[in-house]
């Protein structure tokens, strides 16, 4: 879409070009904290003795260099004290390699029982893992052969081409579309496919096909392994099974990682939708745009190991343009001057390969 120099990237009609060209601000209107949740005498790691209050009803900003103690305290001890916040990390999802987006959100069997009943055949037929599995792979959709001592290697199956299903249930079909089509539909592909205007089961589909959308997974495929998938991406699949509950308390580790500056813009979107609908959410970040657009900020410093473990600042992000002693204070004033600075956007160029 584009080559050349960052000046001219700025100026350029890219996704990436007209993210370079805003001047974002700080906020100035914040929400009020309906509640405080606290944690007090954290001592675990560099922390010293850290009491902290975290607000309810609101977007919070936990910050800090690297080995301040951010996860220390929030991770380790704030889940710790308040065990009915929910934890959406970006570690490995406990499943199985046959594990799909399809099978953690929850429509696989509704989509088979809407191929069963279209068909009328047993529902089994469009499971990979009982009748209507490949036999020559078993469901996998991959050969796993041993090398003794060398890793496995892992070939697609000649017999499925790696679709997991017997040739004979692929002429069974829903609307033209075999279960194999549905499985290779992206999160968005799909949700066009289950509009949720058909019978109950559909609207299940929908729902959740819509949870995966929302959280900016439009792109994943929804029978994509789950051990194929980053770590970003792990943490955003979470979310998205966890979205249909309010009133809870959202724990997110750095979910901007990963993403483009005009996919943090959907997940801040995101992020305002779980607040407004009556849920607080705590995210630990570096990145400014979240930094922010929040409510309130916890900054944990001052610097990072031995020398963290405190907290240097508490307030909204407005305040923290104004605090001394907090390095992310410091960045956070100096990006927040230069957007001042800016002169007005310039219209884009056209693209320029260099």
């Amino acid at each position: 879409m584009f080559a050349g120099t960052v000046a001219g990237l700025r100026a350029a009609d890219t996704p990436t070009g007209r993210c370079l060209r805003r001047a974002p601000r700080v906020k100035e209107a914040f929400r009020e904290p309906q509640g405080w949740l606290t944690v007090k005498d954290a001592d675990a790691h560099n922390l010293k003795n850290v009491t902290a209050s975290f607000p309810l009803g609101v977007l919070t900003a936990v910050t800090g260099v690297a080995g301040s103690g951010k996860s220390t305290l929030v991770m380790g001890e704030f889940a710790a004290a308040h065990e009915e916040a929910v934890v959406v990390d970006q570690s490995a999802i406990g499943a199985s390699r046959r594990s799909s987006p399809a099978t953690f959100i929850g429509i696989m069997d509704p989509v088979r029982r809407l191929f069963a009943r279209a068909n009328g055949v047993d529902m089994g037929l469009f499971s990979f893992n009982s009748k209507g599995a490949c036999p020559a792979c078993e469901g996998n959709g991959v050969i796993f052969t041993d090398l003794a001592f060398m890793d496995p290697v892992t070939t697609t199956c000649e017999a499925c081409g790696g679709g997991r299903y017997r040739p004979e249930v692929l002429a069974h079909t829903l609307r033209g579309r075999s279960i194999v089509d549905v499985l290779a539909m992206t999160a968005e592909e799909a949700l066009a496919f289950f509009d949720g205007s058909g019978e109950r089961g559909e609207r299940t589909i929908a729902t959740r096909l819509r949870a995966l959308n929302d959280v900016g997974l439009t792109y994943l495929g929804l029978g994509r392994p789950v051990s194929s998938l980053s770590g970003g991406e792990r943490q955003r699949l979470k979310l998205a099974n966890e979205l249909h509950r309010t009133g809870r308390v959202y724990v997110l580790d750095e979910p901007t990682t990963g993403l483009h500056m005009a996919d943090v813009d959907v997940l801040l979107a995101l992020l305002d939708r779980l607040v407004d609908a009556g849920n607080s959410v705590i995210v630990i970040e570096h990145d400014l745009d979240v930094v922010r657009h929040a409510d309130w900020v916890v900054d944990l410093g001052p610097d990072g190991g031995k020398h963290g473990g405190e907290i240097v600042f508490t307030g909204t992000p407005a305040e923290l343009l104004e605090a001394s002693g907090s390095i992310t204070g410091a960045f956070l004033r100096a990006d927040d001057a230069r957007a001042a600075a800016r002169p007005a956007a310039p219209a884009a160029a056209t693209n320029a390969a260099g």
